[in-house]
């Protein structure tokens, strides 16, 4: 089955931790064990009902202040498709979350209080997710249950997001009234909202197609591992491991292999489930090549009339995630797929507002938070594509050299 990740984003209290309680518990994909387990903190925390939020909000420090801290993943599956949920913070201090979450998603459900309207966090985490190029914006105008199910209310949440939105690079929009906590529209149709003549939430995530998100033009496969079994009973077997990046790679295919710059052919493709005809993202495979070449963890294999940008000097945006800020001349380490290298900040040319999206040339730093276009020079050639045309290839993180703890994560423009 097809496989979908999505995401939640939105404010503070607006219902994300328990929207996914309530989808998973009315698709029948929680355990027995779990449903005991939140009935009886409810009870010991004095809820009147089973709070579903606590599906998600596993941490002591999460359940005391009933808030979401870190990235809480589940997984669970309908007969059409199969479902990876990241549940991320609306606090503006774990907006890195925020994007570490959304960073790989196919969807992203931006939750909305119908009381409250669009507010500040709103804005930010709908920009980062235009920025991180998710394919799929779903807008969930929560607790209408509140607001007398109100359409007025709806509708307007619904022209000021979409007046919003228009601004961003945003390439599908949908908007779903709903109420988590009384499981309104999430899994079934609500008879609370006859005016609302669209899909359930559950029925919208197996439909939305996404099997023309991915880039399959562009064959990309960054080398992980080198596979050399000591099994006697293969002893000439070399194999080069790694996630398809973009493209479709078939048995027969020329190929090139970045850096050395060698072409030699693919002898045969392999999985753990054994040999496939071809290979197309994002799958892992094993690819066998004709010819003894030298290839190492940190190449690409791509092809020779299709090749990536080639370049040490780097244009990218960055989302800063730690409180020390990011100045030129800091040096950090840089990884790029499979490859790391050391990068020195070259120019900080603007930081963004992600709230009126005005840019300020003026700034010379990035804080914890902040968004930036950041020059980049690196201490190897480093071989990608915009984040435009492959979110992939696209796309590093950064590290601090004396923890190797991450502080930023980037998004490459492609040559001017």
């Amino acid at each position: 089955m097809e496989l979908l990740r999505l995401a939640t984003a939105g404010s503070v209290d607006d219902g994300k931790s328990t929207l996914i309680g309530r989808l998973l518990y009315d698709s029948k994909a929680i355990f027995e064990d779990q449903l005991e387990s939140m009935e009886r903190v409810s009870r010991q925390r004095g809820d009147e009902y089973t709070d579903l939020a606590l599906l998600t909000d596993g941490l002591r420090a999460e359940r005391e202040q009933g808030i979401t801290i870190d990235v809480a993943y589940r997984y669970f599956a309908t007969p059409v498709r199969k479902f990876i949920i990241a549940d991320t913070p609306g606090h503006i201090q774990y907006t890195r979350n925020m994007v570490t979450g959304n960073s790989m998603a196919d969807l992203t459900v931006v939750l909305v209080d119908a009381r409250k309207g669009i507010v500040e966090q709103t804005r930010r985490h709908a920009f980062l997710a235009s920025l991180l190029r998710v394919p799929h914006l779903l807008v969930c105008v929560n607790k209408m249950d509140l607001v007398g199910y109100d359409r007025d209310v709806f509708e307007g949440i619904r022209e000021e997001f979409a007046s919003f939105a228009s601004r961003l690079d945003v390439r599908d929009l949908s908007f779903i009234p709903i109420s988590a906590l009384q499981g309104d529209n999430v899994v079934q149709r609500s008879a609370n909202m006859p005016w609302y003549e669209g899909a359930s939430l559950l029925h919208h995530l197996e439909q939305v197609y996404i099997s023309s998100d991915r880039n399959m033009i562009d064959a990309r496969l960054p080398v992980q591992w080198v596979v050399r079994p000591q099994a006697a009973s293969v002893p000439d077997y070399r194999g080069y491991a790694g996630q398809v990046a973009g493209g479709v790679f078939k048995p027969g295919d020329t190929v090139m292999v970045l850096p050395s710059g060698l072409t030699t052919t693919v002898a045969g493709i392999d999985t753990f489930d054994g040999p496939i005809d071809e290979a197309f993202p994002p799958m892992s495979v094993t690819v066998r090549l004709t010819d003894d070449v030298d290839v190492s963890r940190g190449d690409l294999i791509c092809r020779p009339l299709n090749q990536p940008t080639v370049g040490q000097d780097l244009d990218a945006m960055v989302a800063w995630m730690t409180e020390r800020p990011l100045a030129v001349g800091d040096f950090l380490a840089l990884k790029h797929t499979t490859r790391w290298v050391r990068a020195v900040v070259r120019d900080v040319r603007y930081r963004l507002d992600v709230n009126t999206l005005h840019r300020d040339e003026s700034a010379s730093t990035l804080g914890l938070n902040d968004v930036g276009r950041v020059s980049l020079r690196v201490t190897q050639p480093l071989y990608y594509d915009s984040y435009r045309r492959n979110r992939l290839t696209g796309s590093f993180i950064l590290a601090a050299e004396d923890t190797n703890v991450t502080v930023g994560a980037g998004m490459l423009h492609g040559p001017d």
